[in-house]
């Protein structure tokens, strides 16, 4: 928004800012903020910055805790949600240095990782820019509770447009409700949110989000996807931060709530977050060749390669959540398998055919889903990609593909040929603890953070594996 602190300073007076609110991201991937009155936003503050303790944000502290959070105020936005004018920004992380010593990046900062992707990516000389599109899908839902005591456990969604909501009679029920699996491209009166997204593609747009379209997505009872325009790797994060805040936020302002959970409803589609990339050297899209399978140039087969010889640690990143694997199963247009295909939803890398130009052409990695944390996701992706450049990964070669065909109806015994992703998000761990070497290169991903994004996601796992649950219950009560 601007280039430099005097046109930020110069906007706030003008515009009768108050507030200047500081977005930082945790390991996780959530947003947390702190904020100044706008008089103290001086010179000042964008080279000393605003201090905080780093390890409340999960991270695994370093020397110490303290760190400072660097603004970037090309950054900023007007939050259309707040009562009192608030200017908002996102920034950098650095750690203090000690002795003398300058503050330099914070190594495991989630937005530090995905700018030294971009950079790592440079310094091969393989490309010098990689575009990312991502599409997200997510439910809205008018209610929803949720508790775990030591007596009972118990979540509940509703939303009206429901189909289990056809028989509701102790309040006005006016018919229309969208079928399970039925709500692809719905249109009103079944789409209620038609409106919604509009706004929430409105406020996008205006925040620099730019949107391709928006429509309702298979699941009935409230689901959404919105697809938003390319942009390079960290640029795209920092969008696909402010995607989820708008999002959330415009549903909490109408009433609603908005949840990118992959698989909050039994039995319905999950949400994933498909994203498509394209690399550049010197303007030229390198991954078309005419001559190519699908008009794919050799380039392009290789990034492929690497991101199927790694998808079971890419898992780890881009499916962090247990509940990512009650998502990826068959029957739902969710991959399951491990390969390449055109025009294929079933395969794991989807080969649009509609992008038909040299700058357009492009695959889809499709296990992803809106629980990840975006920079380390989108780093993630980068750094198998290239490693399959580099080394030469053949995807036909080892027996990824291509997969012209429906890979749900194959046979028990064909199945069992094919490789499949990780089951669990226990599974991912053990491959990313096996296979982490490409996200090192060249200092990409600290160890140290592996490590602790290891051990923390295990014991989620641990946590949730201790809890009865209502299904056990069902099934085993009575044993």
């Amino acid at each position: 928004m601007f280039k430099n602190f005097e046109e930020a300073k110069k906007f706030i007076q003008d515009n009768d800012v108050k507030m200047v609110d500081f977005m930082m991201v945790d390991l996780a991937g959530r947003w947390r903020h702190v904020t100044i009155p706008a008089a103290r936003f001086t010179e000042d503050t964008m080279k000393s910055g605003i201090g905080f303790d780093g390890s409340n944000y999960g991270f695994a502290p370093i020397e110490n805790s303290d760190m400072v959070f660097i603004p970037d105020v090309s950054s900023a936005w007007i939050d259309p949600f707040l009562e009192i004018k608030t200017m908002c920004m996102i920034g950098d992380v650095q750690v203090i240095g000690h002795g003398g010593e300058p503050n330099r990046p914070f190594d495991q900062e989630p937005r530090n990782v995905a700018k030294r992707a971009e950079e790592y990516m440079r310094s091969t000389g393989i490309a010098d820019k990689i575009l990312l599109g991502p599409e997200y899908e997510f439910y809205v839902f008018d209610h929803v509770d949720y508790e775990n005591k030591p007596q009972g456990a118990s979540y509940h969604i509703d939303t009206k447009e429901a189909e289990w909501n056809r028989g509701l009679d102790y309040e006005q029920n006016l018919g229309y409700k969208t079928g399970y699996k039925a709500g692809y491209h719905a249109a009103p009166p079944q789409d209620v949110l038609y409106d919604y997204r509009s706004k929430v593609t409105m406020i996008m747009e205006e925040l620099g989000a730019k949107v391709k379209y928006h429509h309702h997505e298979v699941g009935g009872p409230g689901q959404l996807e919105i697809e938003v325009e390319f942009d390079e790797l960290a640029p795209q994060a920092d969008k696909t931060m402010l995607a989820k805040y708008i999002i959330k936020n415009e549903a909490i302002r109408e009433g609603h709530t908005a949840t990118f959970l992959p698989k909050p409803v039994y039995n319905e589609a999950g949400s994933g977050m498909h994203v498509h990339m394209i690399l550049f050297k010197d303007g030229k899209p390198l991954f078309y060749d005419p001559s190519g399978y699908s008009e794919l140039s050799k380039t392009a087969m290789n990034f492929i390669g690497g991101l199927l010889r790694h998808i079971g640690a890419l898992c780890a990143i881009t499916d962090p959540t247990t509940n990512s694997y009650k998502r990826l199963l068959p029957g739902f247009e969710a991959p399951v398998t491990v390969g390449f295909a055109t025009a294929n939803r079933s395969a794991v890398i989807r080969i649009p055919a509609y992008a038909k130009s040299p700058d357009k052409r492009r695959f889809e990695i499709r296990n992803v889903d809106g629980t990840c944390n975006p920079y380390y996701a989108y780093a993630a992706i980068l750094m198998a990609g290239l490693d399959g450049i580099k080394n030469e990964i053949d995807p036909v070669a080892e027996g990824h593909g291509p997969y012209d065909f429906n890979l749900y109806e194959l046979s028990d015994e064909e199945k069992a040929k094919i490789s499949s992703l990780p089951k669990s998000l226990d599974e991912a761990l053990d491959a990313l603890e096996k296979d982490h070497d490409f996200l090192t290169e060249g200092g990409v991903f600290p160890q140290r953070l592996i490590d602790l994004w290891i051990a923390g996601k295990r014991a989620e796992i641990e946590k949730i594996n201790k809890v009865p649950t209502p299904m056990e219950f069902e099934m085993y009560y009575d044993l």
